[in-house]
């Protein structure tokens, strides 16, 4: 008998990939968060601009989770006061172009 797989997101663990997937992008700014760091990076400023009605708070947490959980990358630059840039990983890229292929499913119904 084989060993199963086990997902983690977030001190979570799942049995489902698809179960992990849906944990990653539920919540209200989750996957609008990804795809404007799918353009490029951006700091912390410019998302919250972007993101119309989010506020710092919940910006901060989404973006710390994603980072903890290595989908997104965090500089600080040594600035007064300092600037912060996010960008997707390498991991967090290829969860946007997942994302990009439901998009493109879901045209077609």
């Amino acid at each position: 008998k084989m060993p199963r797989t086990m997902y983690n997101f977030d001190n979570n663990t799942y049995d489902c990939p698809f179960d992990c997937f849906i944990s990653i992008i539920k919540g209200k700014w989750r996957t609008s968060l990804l795809l404007a760091l799918a353009d490029g990076p951006l700091f912390f400023s410019q998302l919250q601009r972007q993101l119309t009605g989010i506020s710092a708070k919940v910006l901060t947490e989404n973006l710390q989770v994603f980072e903890r959980t290595g989908l997104v990358h965090r500089t600080v630059y040594d600035t007064v006061p300092p600037s912060v840039e996010y960008r997707l990983t390498d991991r967090g890229n290829k969860l946007i172009l997942v994302m990009q292929s439901i998009n493109g499913w879901m045209d077609d119904i």
